[in-house]
């Protein structure tokens, strides 16, 4: 009888030729019906749920637990990969995960250039005031203080006059805001 050592849950079975035997062990899964709401919510908070995960027709989304059509960076990258890894055609993929082929062909530019983080969700449109520059702002708040006005509509047309730009009131009332925001109380900021 060969011998059997114990090796941090791996057993060497030592017959001359060197043979490994990984322990399997089992996992149990504590209530998939809570763990599959509180997912679906964190996917639509992250903007990652997929709109319509019926549409996902593909074979292993349809019959293995591990993948999950509501997933969309999961489809999305298993999509790249069948056509990738297993010379799927990207007609059949697209189709098989529910996305068009002008879907197929953006996420694989996107995944190229970027690799999975590509594949996230991105927030659309301006990512901030960026007619709002911290020189408009600090002009405007200096303007403030000499001409002991806040109203930022009279603000408007001094800065464009002074910077040629063209700001809409209530953005600059909440750009100033968020500065505002941002900026340490007296007493609080850092030593």
């Amino acid at each position: 009888m060969p011998d059997i050592e114990g090796n941090n849950g791996i057993e060497r079975l030592d017959i001359g030729l060197e043979m490994y035997i990984i322990k399997i062990t089992a996992m149990s899964r504590s209530k998939p019906h809570q763990d599959r709401k509180s997912k679906i919510a964190l996917l639509r908070e992250q903007g990652a749920l997929h709109p319509d995960p019926d549409s996902v027709r593909d074979e292993a989304f349809r019959s293995q637990e591990f993948f999950d059509a509501h997933d969309r960076v999961q489809v999305k990258y298993e999509m790249l990969r069948r056509h990738q890894v297993e010379g799927r055609s990207v007609t059949e993929v697209a189709e098989s995960f529910g996305l068009s082929r002008q879907a197929f062909y953006k996420a694989e530019a996107v995944f190229e250039a970027q690799g999975i983080p590509g594949l996230l969700p991105r927030r659309r449109g301006p990512q901030g005031a960026h007619k709002c520059t911290d020189e408009i702002l600090d002009f405007v708040e200096q303007w403030q203080a000499e001409s002991g006005t806040t109203k930022a509509e009279k603000a408007v047309p001094v800065v464009e006059k002074q910077f040629g730009v063209k700001i809409n009131p209530r953005t600059l009332e909440r750009a100033l805001a968020r500065r505002k925001k941002k900026r340490p109380r007296k007493g609080q900021g850092t030593p």
